[in-house]
């Protein structure tokens, strides 16, 4: 009998037939609402797989409603919303989706940094409301980008991947990691700063990509932002909470930085009441760094292949606590 899976929003149909093909499927089959909590305790009280987005939260609550549960996969690289120590002691695999974000991920982040810079959708809104006159010297005048300092925080592949499209632009890279990145310093031309502040500091451009853990969370406050040039741009792809918010907001008002790029929030959907989105000088977007037809789809397919492989015995792809993992 094959083993019953559930899968908590509709997905691309490549990796659905996937799914289909291994296993017995029940599914939230929606774009939208997310999938009620009441609804997803019912549903992994007999599931032994489950495929779940990053806004499903698979917490030790969960997991104690569900006695069957042998693996569970994320569509996403981020598994912050799962709590991996509490199914390392299950015996339970988790799974993610790494390296097939990388560049459109990183796409986003620097299309991001570029429209606030030179104040993309401020110039638009202008056009748009008939409020273009004339030409004026320094009307909607914004930040260079080419030939300045891009500071990434968080060097794996998407902070990698920002350095090269910066090399691009003729950018100074800096950048914070736990451990020096060799090949990206030889790649890019880039310098490992000794510390966040000195960072901060120098960069014309701060760029998050640093995962969340109880240690990043709110990384960048109040004291950090106070260490931004007053023309500094602020970019956050990676996680909400790694920011601040409260801090974040005032020192945009205050023009205390000169502006930000934010695809994600400290509690999402954000709404538009959110203080942020009140701003001018804030480039706002709803999450969707890797939001493009070929990445979204093969991120779907690569949790569809973790998931069945973990149900199967064999190696998933990509695991984060390979050490459940027979073999």
């Amino acid at each position: 009998m094959p083993p019953a899976v559930f899968l908590t929003r509709r997905i691309p149909e490549q990796a659905r037939a996937l799914l289909d093909a291994a296993a017995d499927v029940r599914a939230w089959d929606r774009e939208e609402p997310p999938v009620p909590r009441d609804v997803l305790y019912d549903a992994v009280a007999e599931a032994e797989g489950l495929y779940c987005l990053l806004t499903d939260a698979v917490d030790a609550e969960l997991l104690a409603a569900a006695p069957r549960l042998r693996a569970v996969s994320t569509m996403a690289v981020g598994y912050d919303n799962i709590d991996v120590a509490a199914c390392t002691r299950r015996g339970i695999p988790v799974c993610n989706t790494p390296g097939v974000l990388t560049e459109a991920t990183a796409d986003l982040a620097f299309a991001l940094l570029m429209a606030a810079a030179r104040r993309v959708p401020e110039a638009e809104r202008y056009l748009r409301e008939g409020r273009w006159r004339t030409w004026s010297p320094m009307l909607l005048a914004g930040q260079d980008v080419h030939g300045r300092t891009i500071g990434i925080v968080g060097a794996g592949r998407i902070g990698q991947a920002v350095g090269a499209r910066a090399r691009g632009f003729g950018m100074e890279v800096l950048y914070t990691a736990r451990s020096p990145k060799p090949d990206f310093e030889a790649a890019c031309q880039a310098r490992r700063c000794a510390s966040l502040d000195e960072l901060l500091a120098a960069a014309d451009f701060v760029t998050l990509h640093a995962p969340l853990t109880p240690e990043t969370r709110h990384m960048i406050g109040g004291r950090e932002l106070a260490r931004m040039k007053p023309t500094a741009v602020l970019v956050n792809t990676a996680r909400g909470p790694l920011v601040d918010e409260a801090a974040l907001q005032r020192a945009l008002a205050e023009e205390r930085i000169w502006a930000a790029g934010l695809d994600v929030f400290e509690r999402e959907p954000a709404t538009p009441e959110h203080p942020l989105l009140r701003l001018p000088n804030v480039v706002t977007l709803p999450h969707i760094g890797s939001a493009t037809v070929a990445t979204r789809t093969a991120m779907a397919v690569l949790a569809a292949e973790n998931l069945v492989a973990a149900l199967q015995g064999r190696r998933p792809p990509a695991c984060v606590n390979p050490e459940v993992l027979a073999g």
